[in-house]
């Protein structure tokens, strides 16, 4: 089976302009090569400033490696349809506008990916079924909800949209044991009902582990192990 998308020799740069040493190049990430399958979850641990977060960006699109390329195989014809990669990313407000309703920002997801004209009102229950949060937090503002709610209806947003990869940047961060638990079962029952791609990224390599056994180690911008 073909995987769903190869990442080959990735690498990415900045360069910062000195006075004194002119213009100096800080390699952030460098030819990071691995395959993801399809519907499998990918762990991609390592200490923090390690580039993990650089590389989920390059994935889903929003940086350009400096060399390499990642080739995707996604299901739709549509190769290009900006819905096939999704960023959760660790800033739930990122993502949520805080002076909206849930409500108005699920829907305008749901029209998004289905047109103006989508009746939105059973699927809008069937997404917080699938993120594990009750129908009363439609009507709040998401400056009423606590972290883990807005993290849960950032989550809800994206599978509004019904990727096929979904990229969870440092999920785990400033949780209890209890919240970790729950978020390890939340995605490991949207991988498996959904059949939705999962990579993770954690310095937290113990929870990691317990969400998936293929982890990629990244130190220092250079993969390590898999």
């Amino acid at each position: 089976m073909i995987p769903l998308a190869i990442v080959k020799n990735v690498s990415y740069s900045v360069w910062k302009n000195s006075f004194l040493v002119g213009r100096n190049e800080k390699k952030i990430l460098e030819n990071i090569s691995f395959k993801v399958e399809r519907s499998e979850i990918i762990g991609i641990a390592g200490p923090s400033g390690g580039g993990k977060t650089t590389l989920a960006k390059i994935f889903a699109g929003i940086f350009k490696p400096t060399s390499g390329e990642i080739l995707y195989n996604f299901s739709q014809t549509n190769q290009l349809a900006p819905n096939r990669i999704q960023l959760l990313f660790q800033n739930s407000e990122e993502i949520v506008n805080p002076f909206r309703k849930v409500k108005n920002i699920l829907i305008e997801a749901l029209q998004l990916k289905n047109g103006k004209s989508f009746p939105t009102g059973e699927r809008l229950n069937s997404l917080l079924s699938d993120v594990n949060i009750h129908e009363n937090i439609l009507e709040k503002f998401c400056l009423q909800l606590s972290g883990g709610q807005r993290q849960r209806v950032a989550l809800a947003r994206l599978l509004a949209v019904e990727p096929e990869i979904l990229i969870l940047d440092e999920p785990f961060s400033a949780q209890d044991v209890e919240s970790q638990l729950n978020l390890l079962l939340l995605f490991k029952k949207i991988n498996v009902e959904k059949g939705i791609t999962l990579i993770c990224i954690s310095h937290q390599e113990n929870v990691l582990s317990q969400l998936t056994p293929k982890i990629i180690r990244i130190k220092e911008g250079k993969l390590v192990s898999e």
